[in-house]
């Protein structure tokens, strides 16, 4: 056995295409802060309209009022922030990191920019809103990847287990 040998470094499994389960998970497990940020804004949006006083004391935002769309492209935008940050940051929010999964660009270079990543995100809105078609595409499309993965040319992949 030589020195060499003994210094080198282990060398990690190259990481792995991210399954439709895995992404699942993780956009299960980002529900839930993405429901509490969504609390706090309609709490402000509910004190705003009820200090405003323009209701009885416990009347609520009216169904399909212009407040009640700007309350939700406000949620929506506050998702978006949140996801997109945290891609930027890291390439994760909290629902990939259990699931070691990672956004990366296509072309393997440095993080996507914003553009590309609220791209991401407004194309797997719209996924989602047709009844999550374009997640269950990943099964029949031959790279294993999603509408929003095309769209924006990013891919999720999931990193291996590091050593012990």
């Amino acid at each position: 056995m030589s020195a060499e040998s003994d210094t080198a470094p282990l060398a990690l499994p190259a990481p792995r295409r991210a399954l439709l389960g895995w992404r699942l998970l993780a956009l299960f497990y980002d529900a839930w802060p993405v429901l509490a940020l969504w609390m706090l804004v309609s709490a402000a949006f509910t004190l705003g309209y009820t200090f405003l006083g323009h209701h009885a004391a416990r009347q609520n935002i009216p169904p399909f009022s212009l407040l009640q769309w700007l309350l939700w492209l406000t949620c929506w935008a506050v998702a978006g922030i949140y996801a997109t940050v945290s891609w930027r940051r890291g390439g994760q929010t909290l629902g990939m990191r259990p699931w070691r999964l990672v956004l990366v660009a296509g072309d393997g270079a440095n993080g996507p920019g914003w553009k590309t990543l609220w791209l991401r995100y407004a194309v797997a809105t719209l996924s989602l809103l047709c009844a999550g078609v374009g997640f269950w595409w990943a099964w029949l499309d031959r790279d294993r990847l999603t509408w929003h993965d095309r769209a924006s040319g990013t891919r999720l992949v999931r990193k291996p287990r590091p050593p012990r």
